[in-house]
């Protein structure tokens, strides 16, 4: 659904980029790859215990993500000086189109191949890490890229 309202947010973006210009043949941008970027606000003490899940289930998942073509990449950034209602991590997925939904059911049922895990049980570990991280936001963006 987030994947959703954010779609319509770029279209909506990119046409008011076109009517603002619509004595122009073209607009000046032409949109790019899609970021998907989720605040995480770590407990005290938790910054090496997420660290690892990161570099170890998190990198790995991801790592199979690219293989397939589902993202170009992912990072991971750190708020150097957050304040206290801010993140303190951002995770960031970039892939170049979004997927309909007959292909988001395929991405699953391979996915869930791969994995070899119940949807129960990664429910269980997804909860199991709210322990010590919280999930503050997740938001869309597209690049915008200017034309030449």
């Amino acid at each position: 659904m987030k994947l959703v309202r954010g779609f319509i947010f770029c279209v909506i973006s990119l046409l008011a980029i076109q009517i603002v210009h619509a004595d122009d043949h073209e607009p000046p941008f032409i949109g790019g790859q899609y970021w998907e970027v989720t605040g995480i606000k770590l407990s005290d003490g938790a910054g090496l215990k997420y660290a690892k899940w990161l570099a170890q289930e998190w990198r790995k998942d991801l790592d199979f993500a690219v293989s397939k073509g589902w993202l170009t990449s992912y990072s991971v950034m750190s708020n150097v000086h957050a304040r206290a209602d801010e993140p303190d991590l951002y995770l960031i997925r970039v892939f170049e189109n979004m997927a309909s939904v007959a292909e988001n059911e395929k991405r699953r049922e391979t996915y869930m191949a791969w994995v070899k895990k119940s949807m129960e049980k990664m429910q269980s570990e997804s909860g199991d890490r709210a322990e010590y991280r919280t999930v503050m936001s997740t938001s869309l963006l597209q690049e915008l890229k200017f034309r030449k």
